[in-house]
């Protein structure tokens, strides 16, 4: 990954996205798409100096710095892609040339800095797809187990 363009200058999405910082990772839900984002340890450092002024070079001295163990820019490059697919680049900016580096290389040679930089998606439901409940006068029995406790009516939904 170490063929990266000279003046690309990440720039991390700010915009309907609802962001929660945890210790060692960051949450992200994107509102455009219903999709929830978990962002390793690196890659949410990465995406904090996605800022569209910081070089690339400069990420990853920056993500040295706060992760307090070297960063390369093959790792900021990967972690970059990882957050391109995700969509939360702005689309305006170029993104790297991709790299010889395959993936399995970088782990080997970059570790646990390397895997950190792993973004993590799914979809999330929506209200009426994560609604658990049974439509009223449907069994609410499985086995002999009600399924939803409380709302049973002799084994029919209330």
């Amino acid at each position: 990954m170490s063929n990266v363009t000279e003046d690309f200058v990440p720039r991390a999405r700010q915009t309907e996205l609802v962001v929660e910082e945890l210790s060692d990772e960051v949450l992200i839900y994107d509102l455009k798409c219903n999709k929830a984002h978990c962002l390793g340890h690196t890659a949410a450092v990465v995406w904090k100096f996605c800022d569209g002024k910081t070089s690339l070079d400069e990420v990853a001295a920056r993500a040295s710095t706060a992760l307090k163990t070297p960063v390369t820019v093959d790792v900021v490059a990967f972690a970059l892609e990882q957050l391109r697919r995700a969509d939360l680049l702005e689309s305006t900016v170029s993104r790297p040339v991709a790299a010889s580096l395959s993936r399995r290389d970088l782990f080997r040679r970059a570790g646990a800095v390397a895997a950190a930089a792993v973004v993590t998606s799914i979809v999330a439901p929506t209200a009426a797809q994560a609604a658990s409940l049974l439509p009223s006068g449907a069994s609410c029995t499985s086995g002999g187990q009600c399924q939803s406790p409380g709302i049973c009516d002799n084994g029919a939904c209330m």
